[in-house]
């Protein structure tokens, strides 16, 4: 109880100071992760976390099926402007070579480290999340294309990642007890069924909203209820099905996303409080994990992987991916350089925490928590400076630039 009110006194103060403090370029991740570090880290917490506990394994699942959800319904919104920004070579192209050059980057650090586990710390690194970013999106003096490229990018990465992850754990869990034709069927078998139930639970969720609505059984001020009801809907029986919950949840969004977006953004407010809630948990209990973890040093090559991991394994892909799209080489270099770690990197850093060795824990948590922390910092310090050179060297452009974009909201973009 002493924990609960402790998050929820930190909850209303931040309700109360949000404004102030992003005028000191302090986000909600960065504050709840310093509280987190104050209160739930070190040797006598005022806050215990217990990451071995069933329950809160679950919990953490959760978190990431939501954020998934909204990330897959939020994506509808960008269609339009896909053409425009060529995000989707973000997705197909830089996303794979980033993830290939933070192996490699790995495996140049830290020498004799098995190469499955170099991938799985790659997977946890490398997807983006647009917490940190929240002003920089909203800033009307940046490019619309260069914060739609993002949007696309943070909405639909983690999804597209999280079966990559969940059989690269797999198979160094297993460690050579099973074969990698085994472990890719059981991939398949998962993400065929959940598939099939995402499918299914968002078409079918979407045809009795509208029913519903026409039939007057239903009015727009009560559906928010039934939409928050999903991604948790979508995960359970997926899970208890014995398929994938995550990419469930994710198709299940994908979906929905038509019959949400016509309702209008209030029906989705539920489901963004829900994911907004969640999202802090995390950042709160980033920092208590954080102090746990560098409490006894770090050595510089997990610092340097970090760096390399937010500069060199994300802006090359990037750069090379968006070549001779309409982005210019600044909005190019804005789109490489502000792909901010958060949310998604710290519940798969603890998921796999869940399942590897302790050995093996230890060093893709440590990975994480230096880059994330990183990122925390080197994002906050250069939004201003950024939308300031933006403001200066970009001349107004009539057209899809100056359309309005709708930064999402939850836990993969409003933190």
């Amino acid at each position: 109880m002493t924990a609960f009110l402790i998050v929820l006194c930190l909850l209303f103060a931040w309700a109360l100071t949000a404004e102030r403090m992003a005028l000191w370029s302090v986000s909600a991740p960065l504050a709840f992760a310093v509280a987190g570090a104050v209160l739930a880290g070190g040797d006598d917490p005022a806050v215990p976390v217990h990451m071995d506990a069933h329950g809160f394994q679950r919990g953490v699942e959760l978190v990431l099926a939501v954020l998934l959800f909204i990330d897959a319904t939020e994506s509808k919104d960008y269609d339009r402007l896909e053409r425009t920004v060529g995000a989707w070579r973000l997705l197909g192209l830089a996303l794979p070579l980033a993830i290939a050059a933070a192996t490699l980057t790995g495996a140049l650090l830290f020498p004799g480290t098995n190469w499955w586990l170099l991938g799985v710390t790659a997977l946890v690194v490398m997807p983006i999340d647009l917490a940190p970013l929240t002003k920089f999106l909203g800033d009307h003096r940046v490019p619309l294309r260069v914060r739609a490229a993002l949007n696309v990018e943070g909405g639909l990465n983690d999804g597209l990642i999280s079966p990559l992850f969940v059989y690269a754990v797999a198979h160094l869990v297993a460690g050579g007890n099973t074969t990698w034709t085994s472990l890719l069927w059981r991939v398949i078998k998962e993400s065929g069924l959940a598939l099939i139930i995402g499918t299914a639970v968002g078409l079918s969720a979407a045809w009795l909203v509208r029913r519903a609505l026409a039939a007057g059984w239903a009015g727009p001020a009560g559906l928010p209820l039934a939409a928050l009801a999903l991604p948790f809907l979508t995960y359970a029986a997926t899970v208890l099905a014995g398929g994938n919950g995550f990419v469930a949840a994710f198709v299940a969004g994908l979906g929905y996303a038509p019959t949400a977006h016509r309702l209008g953004s209030a029906h989705l407010s539920l489901v963004h409080d829900a994911g907004y809630l969640m999202g802090f948990a995390v950042w709160f209990l980033f920092g208590g994990l954080s102090v746990d973890q560098f409490s006894s040093g770090v050595g510089w090559p997990v610092v340097l992987y970090a760096l390399l991991a937010l500069t060199v394994a994300r802006f090359l892909p990037v750069m090379l991916a968006l070549t001779s799209t309409a982005l210019t080489l600044p909005e190019r270099a804005a789109v490489g350089w502000f792909g901010s770690r958060g949310v998604t990197s710290i519940v798969f850093a603890v998921l796999a925490a869940a399942q590897l060795p302790q050995s093996d824990s230890d060093f893709v948590v440590t990975a994480m928590s230096a880059t994330v922390l990183l990122s925390l910092l080197l994002h906050a310090l250069t939004l201003r400076p950024a939308a300031l050179w933006f403001e200066r060297h970009t001349p107004s452009r009539p057209g899809p630039d100056h359309a309005a974009l709708r930064t999402p909201e939850g836990p993969g973009t409003l933190l």
